[in-house]
């Protein structure tokens, strides 16, 4: 079974998200905001990480670039989940090392379907 680190900061879009994963066959760990997601990661090893960008401590493409500093986290996917869909944007997190990037909200469907085109 995969597993997922799925983060966001809002409880019901985690919900949401979590809810799909799981029912999808993922195993899931979920992260309030990228510092937490961090901590996580250094626990865990995660198959794909699943990301929002906008959160307070630290944001979605931060948690890229410090997860992508990691050798273990090198070549994992990491995907952004985000209400920001500026071209600028999208170039930051390719820049940070972010494998895709996703408008919320999202389509279940898709998302499993992305998930699985990318996921090891």
């Amino acid at each position: 079974m995969h597993s997922i680190l799925a983060v966001d900061d809002s409880p019901s879009m985690r919900q949401m998200v979590a809810f799909t994963l799981k029912t999808a066959g993922f195993a899931v760990t979920e992260a309030v905001d990228g510092q937490d997601a961090l901590e996580k990661a250094r626990q865990k090893d995660f198959d794909l990480v699943l990301t929002d960008q906008n959160m307070p401590r630290l944001d979605g493409i931060g948690l890229t670039r410090k997860l992508r500093e990691s050798p273990k986290f090198k070549s994992t996917p990491i995907l952004i989940l985000t209400t920001e869909s500026s071209d600028q944007m999208k170039q930051a997190g390719r820049a940070a090392g972010a494998t895709g990037w996703l408008v919320k909200p999202f389509d279940p469907t898709k998302l499993i379907e992305v998930i699985g085109r990318v996921i090891k």
